[in-house]
């Protein structure tokens, strides 16, 4: 089990590497081969020659890619200093690269971000993965049935219908016409948790919705086609409950592709919901990665996908991990 897990940690390391070098080359090198000066950017198209000369010098945008690369990994665990002569600009660790557009720290940003996407994160994963798998269950246990029908439709509407219409309908009916719930204009670590909870209920539902659909499908298909499984038969033959049948026997081999799923969805909205948090106007990473590109400040979309990259990795990890404590033929291959 220890040599699995760190051949799993040596990947997920190359993984990480590899995707921050693609996007690293992405938005410091393609602009550069096309032509654009990148100091143009940051400084805006009435910087004089001089201060652009600067900006390239503090930035390092004359160095090598592979040099400016290593500058920038660098910094994440030691920090970073950007260099001007006599003007110094101290990127504190972890250094994910600095904003001189709002001339703060990357790291600032992300941390403030972090707490909202995680916060959406968790309880919508947990509303989805819950309703989706036991919605699956009981419509191929009960397969023909009203509910089968009923269940499979509203999935099929909501796996169909976009976040931002299903939020937007959401908050039209349970905000300004019932009032049942709030959306909060900012929200931080200094809010109480009631404050949390009125915010963030309705996108997790909104959000649990479109993928609790998605997860209802999968077990329903998974479940049937594991219950007509020889080992099922065999095993309801010498005589076990139904319930430990379905429990231990037909859901856990059907737990493989969800988990599968599951680590992918919970990957790429902890490295930003972007439509739901643009819809609800959540101050996430998803927010402030379209605050980025609309301002086209680089070191902040670098920052936000790296923390993608990074959310995506550790979720496939743990996805991984628990593939060894579900089939322990993992763990003998």
């Amino acid at each position: 089990m220890l040599a699995y897990l760190i051949r799993r940690l040596i990947a997920v390391i190359i993984m990480v590497l590899v995707v921050l070098l693609a996007t690293f080359t992405i938005f410091f090198m393609l602009p550069k081969w096309a032509g654009q000066d990148i100091a143009v950017l940051f400084a805006g198209k009435a910087s004089g020659a001089e201060q652009l000369e600067g900006i390239r010098v503090k930035l390092g945008l004359d160095d090598p890619l592979l040099v400016q690369f290593w500058d920038f990994i660098k910094g994440i665990p030691m920090g970073r200093d950007y260099v001007n002569g006599s003007d110094v600009t101290h990127c504190p660790a972890p250094c994910f690269g600095y904003s001189f557009r709002t001339e703060a720290p990357v790291w600032d940003t992300l941390k403030d971000a972090l707490p909202v996407t995680g916060a959406l994160a968790a309880g919508a994963c947990v509303l989805w993965l819950a309703g989706g798998v036991i919605t699956g269950v009981i419509s191929a246990l009960r397969r023909g049935t009203i509910w089968d029908r009923a269940a499979m439709t509203t999935a099929l509407a909501g796996v169909s219908l976009p976040v931002f219409f299903t939020g937007m309908i959401a908050m039209g009916v349970f905000v300004h016409e019932l009032g049942w719930v709030r959306i909060a204009d900012s929200l931080s670590t200094d809010d109480s948790i009631d404050v949390w909870f009125q915010t963030l209920i309705l996108p997790w539902i909104v959000l649990a919705f479109l993928n609790a659909a998605m997860y209802a499908r999968l077990t329903r298909a998974t479940m049937l086609e594991v219950l007509g499984e020889d080992y099922i038969r065999t095993a309801r033959a010498k005589g076990l409950g139904e319930g430990v049948v379905i429990r231990k026997h037909a859901l856990r081999s059907a737990m493989t592709p969800i988990l599968t799923v599951f680590g992918l969805d919970l990957g790429v909205l902890m490295g930003g919901a972007v439509l739901t948090e643009s819809t609800f106007n959540l101050p996430g990473l998803g927010l402030e990665a379209v605050k980025a590109i609309s301002t086209k400040d680089l070191p902040v979309i670098l920052g936000v996908t790296l923390c993608a990259a990074l959310a995506i990795a550790v979720a496939n990890l743990v996805v991984d991990l628990l593939y060894a404590v579900i089939d322990p033929r993992v763990r003998l291959g």
